[in-house]
């Protein structure tokens, strides 16, 4: 391949349009709009993680516990895992209907009762030892208005959305901070940063547990210290470990999936067009363990820019949660 000769004028030209002030101005304006993004996602994945680069992670080695992993998100969560010869526990009120690889075990327990929460999480650690990752995936919803629903129901899916995940970090938490080792998978949605009619309970549950992801990041940061543990620029380093090993947290923000959750508004015919396989979540939620880092991510990422709903002006916020409501309920009509 030939370029073509620039003549002494072209050449000339070209060297006064570097001297001016405002071509030099736009081109450096344009070079810092195309970078900003990049860097401002590798800032908040340094920050996120305490500014550590290691991710080694035994893949052999580690013990994953998945709730509802018996259908959905979860299913699809547990077989990629499962491929690639990990240890996982499912954790779920119903058995699965698939068969189970050599590699994955199931735990009965309803998510909703305290007691059997604990039940399941000390047969775990006495079968199997303490989990190094957990993903909390179980998830409920009504799809009924804050008068029609029973207050049975509304309390079922608070304990089974927010309550269950922290009692279950409750449960594992201590050994990941006694070795300073672990990886915490929340499974939230984008009602976490709007709430619709006939959704309120569900919207709740969401917006709480990504509340609890990032309280728990900092007192994970601020507050547990394990023993030869020390805070260095928010960094914990093991004293005696050779490599530096460290507590990560992710929570995952899909839109509608296609689950058996709302099979009845697929059904319908009015959401193929808003919905996304539950396989599509479970390779975002993969692809971050693999990596070994931190972080928060939606579920396309197309819809990334809601989580920024709550920084718009008020008057925007109401339309936006006007739109989804709407979509929703047109989406239920029968």
């Amino acid at each position: 391949m030939s370029f073509p000769k620039l003549d002494k004028d072209t050449l000339g030209h070209v060297a006064e349009l570097t001297k001016n002030k405002n071509i030099l101005a736009g081109a450096a304006a344009v070079l810092l709009i195309g970078l900003l993004p990049r860097f401002n996602a590798w800032l908040t994945k340094r920050k996120v993680n305490n500014f550590l680069t290691d991710n080694s992670w035994d893949w052999a080695k580690e013990i994953v516990v998945a709730t509802g992993g018996s259908s959905g998100i979860g299913k699809e969560i547990v077989l990629k895992l499962a491929k690639k010869h990990i240890k996982v526990i499912i954790v779920d009120l119903n058995a699965p209907s698939f068969h189970l690889p050599s590699n994955v075990s199931f735990c009965s327990a309803d998510l909703s009762d305290p007691e059997e929460i604990s039940k399941a999480a000390k047969q775990i650690v006495s079968e199997h030892g303490d989990p190094t990752v957990l993903i909390n995936n179980a998830g409920i919803g009504n799809a009924m208005t804050i008068l029609s629903c029973p207050e049975s129901k509304i309390r079922n899916v608070f304990d089974v959305n927010i309550i269950a995940p922290i009692f279950l970090v409750k449960h594992f938490l201590p050994a990941m901070i006694r070795r300073n080792y672990g990886h915490i998978v929340n499974v939230g949605s984008l009602a976490s940063f709007a709430s619709q009619a006939s959704n309120v309970e569900y919207g709740c549950t969401k917006s709480g547990l990504l509340a609890f992801h990032e309280g728990l990041l900092q007192e994970l940061r601020h507050i547990y210290k394990a023993p030869l543990v020390r805070a260095r620029h928010d960094v914990l380093a093991w004293f005696s470990c050779p490599a530096v090993w460290l507590i990560v947290c992710s929570i995952i923000h899909p839109t509608w999936v296609k689950t058996p959750l709302i099979a009845d508004l697929i059904a319908k015919g009015k959401m193929k067009d808003t919905t996304i396989s539950a396989e599509s979540v479970a390779d975002g939620v993969v692809k971050q363990l693999y990596s070994g880092y931190g972080a928060q991510i939606v579920v396309p990422s197309s819809s990334a820019w809601t989580s920024m709903i709550r920084g718009f002006p008020g008057w925007i916020q109401e339309g936006l949660r006007d739109k989804v409501s709407l979509g929703l309920l047109n989406a239920m009509a029968s």
